[in-house]
């Protein structure tokens, strides 16, 4: 007997309605059509658990020996490219079975043999349960692994990382649909900009520059949906970029995401937000978009056509669908009341480009909206076919999956011990160490006796792996990582919020008779979730005074670790000489205590950098979240947000991150003159410019290369991350610094790599102006990488 709850939602910090809505959809889908059940001994109650006697068997649709006359429909027919097919299927669909297709739980249409298809479903780090069409059981699969949350991915600035991870993820989730318990379609990766530290959603980020954003959500997607026998035609699984666009607003104090209106200029929308969507259907060919619940300078996203029709399908020419967040067409008729009547908001939805809603609005009300004349049916079809056609390409229309290329996938393929083991050398190349003081780590586990392990995350599970996450194959907590290579003596000192400090002396006690301390502290999902966003960007509660209090009783090295998602004010533990060493691991995953101990103990040289600029507390009083401004202004004191246009002082800066071996950089390729060639009658070769258009004629092959040559001078092998910063022309009001690209690169004990850069002038060091307009300045750039600077012109 298998017994499932029908919302794994009931522990997610979420807001009511919103929660209710997940609820009732998990309970629809399993009480649908979506899986074959031979034993039909089903209880569906919404306020209890669902006991299903069976074995599952995957959903699909062309069951000729169910249904044998589909042998005679040209949707069924495998021979015929997908645009037939799908043609077929459409024109002959009533227009209540195609509203029925444009929701996130698809109504079954029993005479054409198609069962309901539940397009909702997680992968962001590994499968998920929390879209209701996936889910686990101790029978059929128990888990699948849970990779270190993307924020700490991201800081390995590891693309072949991020693919592989991709690949692993869509394999196990292949493995899962034909078990019976997922579907093909997944509403990931998140590739928001990381704006502001106090983002409760942060966490599910590459970060906060465009390019690493863009460069993680391109593998990741292709690994994703890249199929082995490169079909290039067909999808493994179909990944979504989300949430499209500007959305960085959960719920700070009084402003959440359903009523927030993003004031963005056509310059940031371009130049910051919208590079990563733009990445990943330009060069991810991803298979969807989902836009986002707040509105953008007055619109809601999903009722924007200019956003979805005019860029996502016009400019960028999505091979896919578009769907909305869930509940976001509700949202826009109660919440933002965007329209009389939810016809209309249906109406604006669908002529803005919008294929597929999460929830239930465009199967109740597209057939009125159709016949009031409020949309075309045309464009009913428009949703209806592209919707189909990703189904198509996921093999959905192909007969039973065992039969498919990926049919003998199953439960053997999840949680494999060489996904674990990826899931904990990810988390190895994502963990940044950020001081070490003395060269205090790593730590010699001959020379440790005893080591105290302190704070509220040391013997963290579910802290470890964020939101949006599985049920992980196992966990390794950073109290059971070290404690497999030295003896160990733990204490919590507190809970997470650290509101008492009664168990304070406890932990001095131990820490006073440890050869060295390690201190787990930082945050989980009670202080920073989706729906939560901080108000503070301090260590919770009394942690910092647990911090000092336990680093002053030490005899011996302090090692402080921070758990989280945001960057945190450490300046205390930075300047404390008693705390002798901090490292961040992010949300590490189900492995992550085990790659804490491989760092501590030198088994790992760390090579991560920070995805995120840490900012001293003060900032919070500087910029209110609901600023969507990345420059600075002048009149307001306001300093500007991330490291390509922030002018403050800062605790830790993007791209920051030490190793135990040191590496020197040297130029020995580039060029001190880049010159763009005009064609006669040219307008700038008669008037003075001081840009020239990035998509001009004349922009084009302006390729130079950067060759660099590192070395390791330690005495310790590792990986390093090479960073290139441009620093263009100050026009435009242009980013005083922005990444422009990056490599990582092996190296052994004094070993040197020659590092090669291919840069393209109108691509890379292309700015935006005050109309959105990309531009490539005339004049001096700056290049840099780590303390090297090399100067080049640009010139006509």
């Amino acid at each position: 007997m298998l017994r499932m709850r029908h919302s794994r939602m009931a522990d997610r910090t979420l807001l009511g309605h919103e929660k209710k809505s997940r609820g009732l959809e998990r309970a629809r889908v399993l009480c649908s059509p979506l899986l074959t059940i031979p034993i039909l001994l089903i209880i569906c109650n919404l306020s209890s658990t669902i006991t299903v006697f069976a074995q599952y068997t995957p959903s699909y649709a062309c069951d000729l020996d169910k249904y044998p006359k589909l042998k005679d429909f040209a949707f069924c027919d495998t021979s015929l490219d997908i645009q037939t097919r799908v043609k077929d299927l459409v024109k002959r669909m009533t227009l209540q079975e195609k509203a029925g297709s444009l929701v996130s739980v698809a109504d079954s249409i029993s005479r054409l043999g198609i069962p309901s298809y539940g397009w909702w479903s997680e992968a962001l780090h590994g499968v998920s349960d929390t879209g209701p069409a996936t889910w686990f059981n101790k029978t059929i699969i128990p888990g699948a692994t849970s990779f270190p949350q993307v924020i700490l991915t991201a800081a390995s600035f590891n693309e072949s990382l991020f693919y592989t991870i991709g690949k692993v993820v869509s394999t196990e989730a292949r493995a899962m649909y034909n078990t019976g318990v997922a579907g093909l379609t997944f509403w990931s990766p998140n590739v928001n900009i990381f704006r502001d530290p106090r983002w409760g959603r942060g966490q599910e980020t590459p970060g906060e520059d465009p390019l690493l954003a863009s460069r993680y959500g391109v593998p990741f997607v292709r690994g994703l949906q890249e199929r082995e026998d490169g079909d290039k035609e067909k999808l493994k699984v179909g990944a979504c970029c989300k949430h499209y666009t500007a959305y960085d607003v959960d719920n700070w104090t009084s402003v959440d995401r359903f009523h927030f209106n993003a004031i963005v200029t056509k310059q940031d929308l371009e130049d910051t937000y919208n590079p990563p969507f733009k990445s990943c259907v330009l060069d991810g060919n991803v298979a969807s978009v989902m836009c986002s619940y707040n509105q953008v300078n007055g619109v809601p996203t999903c009722g924007d056509r200019a956003l979805l029709e005019g860029m996502v399908r016009g400019e960028w020419k999505l091979n896919g669908y578009i769907s909305s967040d869930c509940d976001s067409l509700h949202v826009m008729f109660k919440d933002q009341r965007w329209a009389e009547y939810p016809e209309e908001v249906t109406a604006d939805a669908l002529n803005a480009g919008l294929d597929l809603n999460c929830g239930d609005s465009l199967k109740n009300f597209t057939a009125n909206a159709v016949k009031r004349g409020l949309v075309k049916e045309s464009v009913v079809d428009r949703a209806v076919t592209n919707n189909y056609v990703t189904l198509m390409r996921l093999g959905f229309f192909d007969g039973h999956p065992s039969k498919q290329f990926y049919g003998k996938l199953g439960k053997k393929d999840v949680c494999t011990p060489a996904n674990q083991e990826l899931a904990r050398e990810a988390a190895r190349q994502g963990i940044v160490l950020l001081k070490n003081g003395f060269g205090s780590l790593p730590l010699l586990p001959t020379s440790i006796k005893s080591l105290a392990v302190i704070g509220p995350n040391a013997n963290a599970t579910k802290a470890m792996i964020g939101n949006y996450a599985g049920v992980p194959c196992k966990y390794t907590t950073p109290l059971q990582g070290l404690s497999e290579i030295v003896k160990t003596v733990y204490e919590e000192g507190c809970d997470v919020r650290c509101n008492s400090t009664k168990r304070f002396e406890n932990a001095k006690h131990v820490a006073s008779s440890a050869d060295a301390v390690v201190l787990v502290m930082g945050t989980d999902l009670t202080i920073e979730a989706e729906a939560l966003d901080r108000t503070d960007i301090d260590l919770p509660g009394q942690q910092n005074l647990l911090v000092s209090e336990v680093a002053y009783a030490a005899r011996g090295p302090v090692i402080l670790v921070i758990m989280s998602g945001g960057g945190m004010d450490v300046t205390v533990a930075k300047c404390d000489p008693k705390v002798t060493s901090i490292l961040w691991v992010g949300l590490p995953g189900q492995e992550g205590g085990g790659a804490l101990a491989d760092i501590i103990f030198g088994r790992h040289n760390p090579s991560g950098r920070l995805p995120m600029t840490w900012y001293p507390r003060s900032y919070v009083d500087m910029v209110p979240m609901t600023n969507n401004n990345m420059r600075p202004d002048p009149s307001t004191g306001q300093l500007g947000q991330t490291y390509r246009f922030y002018r403050g002082e800062t605790v830790y800066e993007f791209g920051y991150g030490l190793s135990y071996s040191s590496y020197v950089h040297r130029v020995i390729k580039a060029p001190k003159f880049v010159t763009i060639p005009l064609h006669e009658g040219h307008p700038c070769r008669s008037t003075a410019c001081n840009s020239i258009d990035a998509g001009d004629r004349v922009c084009s092959g302006l390729v130079f290369d950067v060759d660099l040559m590192v070395t390791n001078i330690g005495k310790m092998a590792g990986s390093h991350s090479v960073l290139i910063f441009s620093s263009p022309p100050t026009i435009f009001n242009a980013p005083q610094k922005q990444l422009v690209d990056f490599k990582k690169v092996w190296l052994e004990p004094w070993q040197r790599s020659v590092v090669s850069f291919s840069m393209d002038a109108c691509k890379h060091l292309s700015i935006v102006d005050e109309f959105g307009a990309r531009k490539v300045a005339l004049g001096r750039y700056l290049l840099q990488v780590g303390d090297i600077k090399h100067y080049m012109n640009i010139q006509i």
